[in-house]
């Protein structure tokens, strides 16, 4: 079960950014290239795990969509991409997040009241991120019906449960200076 996810994790080269021990992977990164077969086991995965009875599948620029384009080109549902920047439409939305790493400005088109969404990541970690864009939907009347991270580092999902959201973690991992270790797979007992 997510053979190829789990060998190139486990594979993936890490360096350190200060303190901070950072894995480059094609799902986070897009480096080294993205190998379609790798996209192919996490989308069938997700569509075998996810509730699919929603408006929109959401995700996130930039990395979250190879994945989700995946999960929409297979479902014929409609993708709906987070941006990092204003297009100054009607409705919408702005709202600040911020990571360990990075903080920033996302803006939101194309969602209304009574949607419901599939929101689709590549990492959770510090969950800044998804928190953000969780309470916004969430102040918009948009029904988030679930959240699917592929690769989860940190305690960031834990953060998630707050706001009554319990994200699906397909690979959680730990990195130290020696590489990636795999702690749990989704769906393995």
């Amino acid at each position: 079960m997510l053979e190829r996810l789990k060998s190139s994790l486990v594979n993936a080269p890490v360096i350190k950014r200060g303190e901070y021990n950072y894995f480059i992977h094609p799902i986070s990164d897009g480096v080294p290239s993205i190998d379609p077969r790798l996209v192919e086991e996490i989308s069938d995965y997700i569509l075998k795990i996810a509730e699919l009875n929603v408006d929109t599948i959401l995700t996130v620029e930039a990395m979250g969509i190879p994945v989700a384009n995946a999960l929409s080109l297979k479902t014929g549902i409609p993708l709906t991409i987070v941006r990092k920047r204003p297009y100054y439409l009607e409705g919408e939305v702005e709202l600040s997040q911020s990571t360990g790493y990075s903080k920033g400005v996302l803006y939101i088109n194309g969602l209304k009241k009574g949607d419901r969404v599939l929101l689709v990541d590549d990492v959770i970690s510090t969950g800044g991120t998804l928190l953000a864009l969780v309470k916004a939907l969430k102040g918009m009347g948009v029904e988030v019906l679930d959240v699917v991270s592929v690769i989860g580092r940190g305690g960031g999902s834990l953060k998630m449960r707050d706001l009554g959201v319990e994200p699906k973690i397909l690979v959680t991992i730990d990195v130290s200076e020696k590489g990636v270790e795999i702690k749990d797979v989704f769906g393995d007992q």
